[in-house]
């Protein structure tokens, strides 16, 4: 159960750069919106996927200043799948699993601070009364109370390597079980380990879920993919408040036509991925746009033409979960931000 949280894209990366202002652009931030993602809260025993107690009440306090606008996660998908803008610097927030801190240490917090958030279960562990986790009783007060619970599948699988008709199984299963205890058929999900591809993709889609998410960083638009959206992920490594801040200003790079359009990497000769896009807007310089990869750092980044980006890698990724982040300087020092997951099975 306990997710791995890269050390992706280090604060560090950036603070060399030099900030640029731009002038205005066709996407401006009103198209845009953070998700963050939560697992546990105060259990230092798991710094992978602990945040500490004063790491975020320091993230609350920040939410709480008056520069953003935290709504709940299914009302954000609503209105950019309207095309309406959304108030500046949108934020959503997102628990993974359904672990006791989870009910004893964030959702006091956030009630008492009015921030809304979505938790999203896997149903299995609910049901084996996993040590450490929520029960049904705690997860139908907390749903009673307005919490929005999202479908993380029945048994929390690597859906990779499921047949598409097991991974039909385990939402049926999942969907079953909340229909039965809470009465609730959820509308969001949320891939174990951020893992998926295209085929799982349009089986989610399928489900009549109206998003999904990954654990891969980045800020989210109407123009993007509806059923993989990004999440920046917050530990205890990647808690601290000038990171929480950067995270919380991004905006979408606005992108299409990104290949591959699978990131499931399974055939022969499609590893390492020949990863490109297209800009669409005018967001300034891409010259200033810079790539770095989970297994080999910075990535060799060639513009073709006005718009369309080329990203390249000398090594194959390994096996498992492997991330790109691309990002480039706005205006107000914020930063344009597009991230990927590959899963190499």
């Amino acid at each position: 159960m306990v997710r791995s949280c890269r050390k992706i894209i280090r604060i560090g990366f950036f603070v060399g750069f030099t900030a640029v202002l731009f002038s205005a652009t066709s996407l401006s931030a009103a198209d845009s919106s953070v998700i963050f993602m939560y697992h546990r809260f105060g259990e230092r025993e798991h710094p992978t996927t602990n945040i500490s107690i004063e790491q975020f009440e320091s993230h609350i306090k920040e939410l709480q200043s008056g520069a953003y606008a935290v709504l709940p996660v299914t009302e954000i998908i609503e209105t950019l799948r309207q095309g309406k803008s959304l108030p500046e610097r949108t934020i959503g927030i997102t628990v993974d699993d359904a672990y006791l801190s989870v009910y004893t240490e964030a959702w006091p917090r956030l009630k008492k601070a009015g921030l809304p958030f979505t938790l999203f279960i896997n149903t299995d562990d609910i049901d084996r009364a996993t040590p450490g986790s929520m029960t049904w009783d705690k997860l139908r007060e907390m749903a009673d109370a307005g919490v929005v619970i999202g479908h993380q599948s029945a048994s929390h699988p690597h859906m990779p390597r499921l047949s598409i008709e097991e991974n039909r199984l385990e939402i049926k299963k999942g969907f079953d079980r909340f229909e039965q205890m809470l009465g609730i058929r959820p509308t969001l999900f949320a891939y174990p380990y951020g893992e998926a591809g295209m085929e799982i993709e349009r089986l989610v889609s399928e489900s009549g879920f109206s998003a999904a998410f990954g654990q891969h960083s980045g800020a989210i638009s109407g123009s993007g993919d509806f059923y993989y959206l990004p999440r920046f992920s917050l530990n205890e490594t990647y808690g601290d408040l000038p990171r929480f801040r950067t995270a919380a200003n991004a905006l979408a790079l606005p992108v299409s036509d990104i290949t591959p359009a699978d990131h499931l990497l399974s055939a022969a000769g499609d590893n390492p991925p020949a990863f490109g896009f297209t800009v669409t807007a005018d967001i300034g310089d891409l010259n200033r746009l810079t790539c770095f990869t989970s297994h080999e750092g910075r990535a060799d980044v060639s513009r073709l033409g006005e718009s369309r980006i080329e990203v390249r890698m000398k090594k194959p990724m390994p096996k498992g979960r492997n991330r790109i982040n691309c990002t480039m300087p706005a205006s107000q020092s914020r930063w344009r931000w597009l991230g990927r997951q590959f899963f190499v099975p």
